[in-house]
């Protein structure tokens, strides 16, 4: 298929009630570009298995900026395919927060050079790339790897900057935060008191059955599930 072609058919997979929905999507704060059809995220991977791995053909849909035409590109990359440089230019050049939690989740936390990464992006000042440092960091914590990490300077750092942070690196400085408390009980109590201290999501509207992003309230939750 053709770019051309993948457009038109996402085009006609979209609908407004989608669109409005997107509209009021982003956890983190931002939100989804005008530049979008409103697809549903099964038809995008649907129709991802149709085209299969197409490195060329991902990076064209990308450069259109269109929010489905990112997320199937994303689908069409090979981690392993893409250099760190490559990797790290296609990370500062996301749109917005369900692209770029399709990219890290599937592409960034696949690469054989994420760590390499994940120690450059947690020093940055970028949003997007910064916001994949932590990412990468919650999951190695959430994956049992925390050991090999400074837990104490990472809740130093929470402490002092998830407050004047940018939305997007919010989201998953936030993530960390529980991930540490959740996993490491001797740091729980801190956790929880940054938490309460930061106040960040305390307010955030929840379906019934759902675990609220507040930390403190998360932390306790996700632990009592672990014993």
């Amino acid at each position: 298929m053709t770019i051309k072609e993948i457009l038109a058919t996402l085009q006609s997979m979209g609908d407004e009630a989608r669109r409005k929905f997107n509209a009021k999507m982003g956890p983190d704060g931002t939100t989804p570009p005008d530049n979008q059809y409103g697809v549903k995220a099964g038809d995008i991977r649907a129709l991802a298995k149709k085209i299969k791995a197409d490195k060329a053909l991902a990076m064209q849909l990308w450069e259109t900026g269109n929010l489905e035409a990112q997320m199937l590109a994303v689908l069409l990359l090979k981690p392993g395919d893409l250099s760190a440089k490559e990797l790290d230019a296609l990370t500062r050049s996301t749109s917005c927060a369900q692209v770029a939690e399709w990219m890290n989740s599937y592409v960034v936390a696949q690469h054989p050079d994420r760590e390499a990464l994940r120690a450059k992006w947690m020093k940055s000042k970028e949003p997007w790339t910064a916001r994949a440092g932590w990412h990468l960091t919650a999951s190695l914590v959430n994956k049992g790897a925390g050991n090999d990490l400074d837990l104490d300077a990472l809740l130093d750092r929470i402490e002092k900057e998830m407050p004047k942070a940018k939305p997007q690196v919010k989201w998953t400085m936030n993530n960390t935060l529980m991930a540490i408390g959740v996993k490491h009980a001797k740091h729980r109590t801190r956790a929880i008191a940054i938490g309460e201290k930061i106040g960040l999501y305390a307010d955030w509207p929840m379906s019934k059955g759902c675990i609220i992003p507040y930390a403190p309230t998360a932390i306790e939750a996700l632990a009592k599930r672990q014993t």
